[in-house]
């Protein structure tokens, strides 16, 4: 009988925090009775269900409609200590014709570098359904004071009938949890 030895070290399992935006009284942008939490929270689930990848832990911040702080999130995210932590919205423009999807990277964040790279695969990856703005910097508490790598992906916008019609069905969603799993795979 022979002795199995294995040279090489296990794959170390990464942990993932998906953040559904707003929830319970903060219902973020509400278009046609849609409410962005729902949304958010939609993909959030579906992120989690699809994932196959044992090397990967996807842990969701809300798994209901409930109003978690932005100090509570934070504090929820540094506690966790994930590998990278993503943020989910979805914008809304006075201006109908505004549409596209923005992903932020927090300005203060100890990461930021790390993010912008992650910001960057996840835009490249995300469905070609929807137009691609651009990778930013701005000062979101979520992203800024959180000790990861972190991403808030403003998936597009309810405001525009071609990115709001593709954003509330279940292909859209699918497509677009599915590309983001695919980023947290690379």
């Amino acid at each position: 009988m022979g002795l199995l030895i294995s040279c090489g070290s296990p794959a170390k399992k990464q942990l993932i925090v998906i953040d559904a935006g707003h929830g319970g009284v903060d219902k973020g942008v509400v278009v046609d009775s849609v409410q962005e939490k729902d949304l958010n929270l939609s993909i959030a689930k579906r992120i989690k269900e699809l994932n196959t990848n044992a090397n990967i832990e996807i842990v969701l911040l809300r798994e209901n409609d409930e109003f978690i702080s932005l100090e509570d999130r934070v504090k929820r995210v540094n506690d966790l200590k994930p590998d990278l932590l993503i943020s989910l919205h979805h914008n809304a423009k006075a201006d109908a014709n505004e549409n596209g999807t923005e992903i932020y990277v927090g300005i203060e964040n100890s990461n930021i570098e790390a993010s912008k790279k992650k910001a960057e695969q996840l835009l490249a990856a995300l469905p070609v359904k929807l137009n691609k703005r651009a990778v930013k910097e701005a000062n979101f508490m979520i992203v800024n004071k959180s000790n990861c790598p972190s991403i808030l992906i403003e998936l597009g916008f309810l405001t525009n009938k071609d990115d709001f019609v593709y954003l509330t069905s279940d292909k859209g969603r699918d497509e677009i949890a599915k590309s983001i799993l695919e980023t947290i795979n690379n």
